[in-house]
């Protein structure tokens, strides 16, 4: 028989009723290409399975067993293609808000470092958060509503010689400091629900719009805020220009049309972080899948595109696939998942496969570079939230003084955020509405394969990722 080459790399599997698979041959070494008769390989697979099960009997644990090399059946096979490649991944991961880091910076400091070594440190015993989000100033998982130029009524103060980062050194600069030393590379997003109420129509945290006459103070107003955190040891990759433009009934929240967002981005934003040397990435829209003609409207201006790094959903409207309208429309831009909550009256089955599905699978396969579920952390009295916020919000961890409860949002990050490390590419995988898919290779050549049985019966498959076609099985 003639010699064949094969590139012998490791793989994973992640599942919920899942699998995270790892996989390659035992035989090889270093991960070197090798050049063998095909009559030799008849090596065992070498494949990492993780799994959740939806009735949480086995909660994100490696299996032993599950995987085998396929003898000849009529099963659906996913068929995985690395020459096929999509987006590069920038990570997975949370919104760290100020809630969050209040109930973190309240543990004893033991405890709190065992925590987030377990999120954030990238190991065979963690889960290695990548991406984080806080708000630029309050959001609606605040104690209280703040800005950092907060006024007296009728006053204001152009020059932002009052402008301070007091409200976040108390909790999230703190835990920021604590994670950047577990993991200096983690990207930090900043998201503001508001502007400081004396730039706004309606002098109000709630609702009203960004007065035209202060554009270019408010694009200075975030230029001082990189700055300010830089100062901190902390690096913002990215700002959205405003979470949820078209919902103004938050606490606190801000109305902006996208006409606005265009003339506000080409005229004070944009030229304001190229004058000061800001390579933080600008992000607009930052809301709903059903509103895509949002940001592509804004992209069709080509002066407010010019600055644009992308585009950044979330799904209480819509369909996940829309997505990909915004991509193909302006291929040369980003898209991003910022945000999803989960919410504390419902089951933890259907919060695992409706966000697995449609986040980490079905936003991946539409293009995101990253997927953050909505609040790393609440109290059991889910709280904090300001007057307004949300009181339904349920964390991926529960913390109470030490105790810390793990929630599905946990689980579900950490079947992609342990194995897909930023600069994984997504690769190809073909598709099903039974056991919806993706796959990605690692920057050390790994194969990852996310799957999920959406199904309401067991199903065996199998997985074509090498020369071996392997068999498994997810229960319903």
């Amino acid at each position: 028989m003639k010699n064949r080459i094969f590139k012998f790399t490791k793989y994973v599997i992640v599942a919920a009723t899942f699998i995270g698979l790892q996989i390659g041959f035992q035989s090889c070494k270093n991960n070197k290409t090798a050049i063998m008769p095909s009559s030799i390989i008849q090596q065992e697979v070498d494949v990492d399975f993780y799994l959740t099960k939806s009735d949480q009997s086995v909660l994100f644990q490696k299996q032993e067993l599950g995987i085998e090399v396929a003898t000849a059946n009529n099963n659906f096979t996913i068929n995985v293609n690395e020459a096929i490649t999509y987006q590069e991944i920038d990570g997975f991961g949370f919104s760290l808000t100020g809630g969050s880091a209040f109930h973190l910076n309240n543990m004893a400091s033991s405890e709190r470092s065992k925590l987030l070594n377990e999120l954030f440190k990238y190991d065979n015993n963690n889960i290695g958060v990548s991406y984080l989000r806080i708000s630029l100033g309050a959001s609606d998982l605040d104690a209280e509503v703040f800005s950092y130029n907060d006024l007296r009524s009728g006053e204001t103060d152009k020059s932002l010689d009052k402008f301070s980062l007091n409200e976040d050194k108390k909790n999230l600069i703190p835990i920021l400091k604590e994670i950047l030393e577990i993991n200096p590379a983690i990207k930090i997003m900043a998201s503001p629900w508001s502007a400081p109420t004396w730039m706004k129509t309606n002098n109000a945290s709630k609702g009203g719009s960004l007065k035209p006459v202060y554009y270019t103070v408010y694009a200075n107003y975030f230029v001082k805020y990189i700055q300010a955190m830089q100062a901190e040891g902390i690096k913002i990759d990215a700002i959205t220009v405003q979470n949820e433009p078209l919902h103004p009934g938050n606490n606190p929240s801000m109305y902006m049309e996208a006409a606005d967002q265009a003339i506000f981005i080409k005229n004070s934003l944009g030229p304001a972080f190229e004058a000061a040397g800001i390579e933080t990435k600008i992000i607009i829209y930052d809301h709903n899948a059903d509103r895509t003609e949002y940001p592509i409207s804004i992209l069709n201006d080509s002066d407010a595109k010019k600055y644009i790094d992308g585009s950044a959903f979330h799904l209480y409207g819509g369909k996940i696939e829309d997505l990909s309208l915004v991509h193909n429309t302006h291929p040369d831009k980003n898209i991003y998942f910022t945000e999803q909550w989960v919410g504390a009256k419902e089951k933890f089955e259907d919060n695992l496969v409706w966000h697995t599905r449609e986040l980490i699978i079905g936003a991946a396969r539409n293009w995101c570079k990253k997927v953050l579920e909505w609040n790393l952390a609440e109290s059991s009295d889910l709280k904090p939230h300001t007057d307004g916020g949300c009181a339904e919000c349920l964390g991926a961890l529960t913390i109470d003084g030490n105790k810390v409860v793990r929630n599905p949002a946990y689980y579900i990050i950490a079947h992609a955020s342990k194995f897909v490390r930023p600069q994984s590419v997504r690769i190809e995988s073909n598709y099903s509405s039974k056991l919806p898919n993706v796959a990605f290779k690692t920057p050390t050549g790994k194969i990852v394969v996310i799957v999920i049985n959406n199904t309401l019966k067991k199903e065996t498959f199998n997985i074509d990722v090498t020369d071996k076609t392997l068999t498994t099985s997810l229960d319903a």
